[in-house]
């Protein structure tokens, strides 16, 4: 029997947000979780620390009683993707993945 269950390292994570991110401009965090194939409670985590370090931007918005929370990836984002996780991928690529964009 095959395993269904893939685990993702989280630079891949990383990568898959960022790139996300950049294709569509900006999402809000469930679009964002769901275009990745992520769980927002068990990545959340991953997000926060993204923003800390500026690798992606939060904007809150009210519309009345509702906060919608946009994401888009910054320049300092775009950069350590190509700089980094671009070249760290083509070291280590994934296994069985022809596309950094498929999530798994």
């Amino acid at each position: 029997m095959t395993d269904t269950k893939k685990y993702r390292d989280r630079i891949y994570i990383v990568k898959d947000i960022i790139l996300t991110l950049s294709e569509y401009g900006q999402l809000n965090q469930t679009a964002l979780f769901s275009f990745c194939g992520l769980n927002i409670t068990k990545h959340k985590q991953i997000l926060d620390n993204l923003e800390q370090n500026e690798m992606i931007q939060r904007i809150e918005t009210v519309d009345g009683k509702r906060t919608i929370t946009i994401f888009k990836v910054t320049q300092k984002g775009m950069e350590f993707c190509h700089e980094i996780l671009e070249p760290f991928e083509k070291l280590f690529p994934r296994s069985g993945r022809s596309s950094s964009l498929n999530p798994e």
